[in-house]
């Protein structure tokens, strides 16, 4: 082909790609114009941010695979940053390729110019300011203990809490005033701002109660490998009621009456026969007369039970026994192949004629059920799918259990990612806690937000109660939830504070762990569309927090999470070390990547060495 020829080719080909790009940004104006009424009843401050979403949206609803290759081929941008500016970016793309085919006018085909989207901005409005040299925020969860320990609200907050989430679906609302006060005063001592977000928790649909079962405690010793036992397990067999002196790391039992353990001496032996008939002995290696106790110790494995009766050398011819244990928590054990009947009535677990039973706590969802619609048990532990259902019953085929069987308790979650479930997302307990949770809380978390209407009745009761002020932070964690999350995103808008939570325990349960990784990138991008803060949630450095050594794919994981404008991490005995872990990450990947975008700083890892050089 001639030179002539080749330049004429390019000529076509830019022309081409020219036209595909102004018919995007004829799409991206015409649906903007569809979506006026909506736009109109967006906040001021996010009007820019809710344009843009649209023309996402609409941008996004092609295959642009092909036109991001030819364009590559040229040099020019491929399209793959254009969430935050959609109309700037094919504009600017346009203008080139104009410029490059000889066309006079070298401007942007459109005159639609959106401003540069401050993201920053609004989620420093929902989450406060950031720290010096930190790409993202941290959440983190409050445990119970917070309520009584301001030293360890002082902790989380000296290491990097930004902010504070109290789970309203755990301890009570004074437990709530203590925390909230513990955070404010921590955060005024550093001199800096820690938001509290008040979690409310939503329609959560558990398996109801099972029936308890016998008051029994299980005690072993130690075994090596060959199954030996090479420490001894230790009782502490106090008079009565428990005790806060009970040595560490031994099995608390109470024995009656109370005068049965006073004239004990150390060596002394008490047999039994356990709960099983074995016949036990328990050496006496203690003796705590202040303490209304005696430490004991075995190499057998012993079942106590309430009422065995105990033979207490120097006991004075009383009988003694074994005081008033805990009832123990059981389980149905659950195998591929089983028929689980989930009930509307809510009656304890039961057998019944091989059926294993369990009622729920929301069988408004049986009205709604249908066969081969998906279960999914204990946060995808356990799942099946429904093959019969009635007016008061769905029956459950265990499609996906262990091997060996899978054990369900009681108040475990349920998931049905096919059913669709027209329950709102606040509950009247929902309700109830708003009302105390907007006098301590900076943020609301609203949970299993699915619907546009869902947003607009957490915006009506915030108005009833005058704090329309506080943020907005909608969880998705639910299939319906993320296939409406334009519309939920335009609704939300309407506030002023907003902000979106990845819920990805539970979202990954309803769409499929495969798909997991998918959908959590598709929020990220929509909210940056939106130019709407995003939370990154669920098990980040989860095994860091509970055991203290985190796990190679949780900090890859967390490597990714800072993309997003916060990050939030659970309880765990280890969360100070999970925080300042956390933070070291985001330190190191905030001057590789933002958002989508990778950032070529300066590397050194593989400078020359002279010493290696030819020559």
């Amino acid at each position: 082909m001639t030179r002539a020829g080749t330049t004429s080719t390019a000529d076509a080909q830019m022309t081409r790609l020219c036209a595909e790009l102004e018919g995007l940004t004829a799409a991206c104006l015409a649906a903007e114009d569809v979506y006026a009424p909506v736009l109109a009843q967006v906040h001021a401050t996010h009007r820019a941010g809710a344009r843009n979403l649209v023309h996402y949206v609409a941008f996004r609803r092609r295959d642009l695979c092909r036109l991001q290759v030819d364009l590559a081929h040229l040099g020019l941008s491929s399209l793959g940053r254009a969430e935050a500016h959609v109309l700037d970016t094919l504009g600017a793309v346009i203008g080139v390729l104009r410029c490059l085919n000889g066309v006079a006018d070298a401007g942007p085909a459109s005159s639609v110019r959106v401003r540069a989207p401050d993201l920053a901005r609004h989620a420093t409005r929902l989450l406060g300011p950031m720290g010096p040299d930190r790409a993202t925020r941290v959440m983190v969860t409050l445990p119970s203990e917070a309520a009584d320990d301001p030293t360890l609200v002082d902790d989380l907050v000296r290491a990097g809490m930004d902010v504070a989430r109290i789970n309203c679906a755990h301890d009570t609302p004074d437990a709530w005033q203590r925390m909230a006060t513990h955070v404010r005063v921590a955060a005024t001592d550093h001199g800096r701002t820690c938001q509290i977000a008040m979690d409310l928790g939503g329609p959560k649909l558990r398996t109801g109660p099972l029936p308890p079962g016998p008051p029994v405690v299980r005690v072993a010793p130690r075994r090596d490998a060959r199954g030996v036992a090479v420490t001894a397990a230790r009782v502490w067999l106090h008079e009565g009621a428990a005790t806060d002196s009970s040595p560490e790391g031994a099995t608390t039992i109470p024995v009656v009456p109370a005068t049965a353990l006073r004239h004990c001496r150390e060596g002394d032996q008490i047999e039994l026969l356990d709960a099983r008939g074995a016949r036990r002995r328990l050496l006496i290696t203690e003796v705590r007369p202040s303490g209304g106790g005696v430490l004991a110790e075995t190499f057998k494995t012993t079942y106590f039970e309430t009422g065995l009766s105990l033979d207490i050398p120097r006991a004075g011819g009383i009988t003694a026994a074994i005081g008033e244990l805990p009832l123990t928590e059981t389980a149905l054990v659950l195998h591929r192949g089983d028929h689980l009947v989930v009930t509307r009535s809510q009656e304890t677990a039961t057998t019944d004629a091989g059926a294993l039973r369990v009622s729920c706590s929301l069988p408004e969802v049986l009205d709604h059920a249908e066969v081969g619609h998906r279960v999914w048990f204990d946060d995808g532990k356990i799942g099946g799918r429904i093959v019969g259902v009635t007016p008061d019953e769905l029956t459950v085929q265990i499609d996906d259990a262990r091997p060996g069987g899978s054990r369900l308790r009681g108040e475990k979650g349920i998931n049905l990612p096919d059913t669709e479930l027209p329950i709102p997302a606040l509950t009247s307990q929902d309700i109830a806690d708003l009302a105390i949770a907007v006098t301590l809380a900076d943020i609301i978390d609203v949970s299993f937000v699915r619907t546009p209407a869902d947003v607009e009745q957490i915006q009506h009761h915030l108005a009833l109660l005058h704090s329309q002020h506080l943020g907005i932070v909608l969880k998705i964690e639910t299939v319906a939830g993320f296939e409406q999350l334009p519309e939920i995103l335009l609704t939300a808008m309407r506030s002023e504070r907003v902000g979106i939570m990845i819920a990805r325990g539970d979202l990954a349960v309803e769409t499929g762990y495969e798909r997991m990784a998918e959908v959590q990138e598709e929020i990220m991008w929509l909210c940056e569309a939106a130019r709407i803060p995003v939370i990154w949630a669920t098990q980040v450095l989860d095994q860091l927090a509970r055991t203290g050594r985190p796990s190679r794919a949780e900090v890859t994981d967390a490597a990714r999470a800072a993309r997003a404008e916060c990050i939030m991490l659970n309880k765990g005995p280890h969360i100070v070390t999970a925080i300042s872990t956390l933070l070291d990450i985001d330190h190191r990947m905030r001057s590789h990547q933002h958002k989508k975008q990778s950032l070529l700083r300066r590397l050194r890892a593989w400078d020359p060495d002279p010493a290696r050089l030819p020559g």
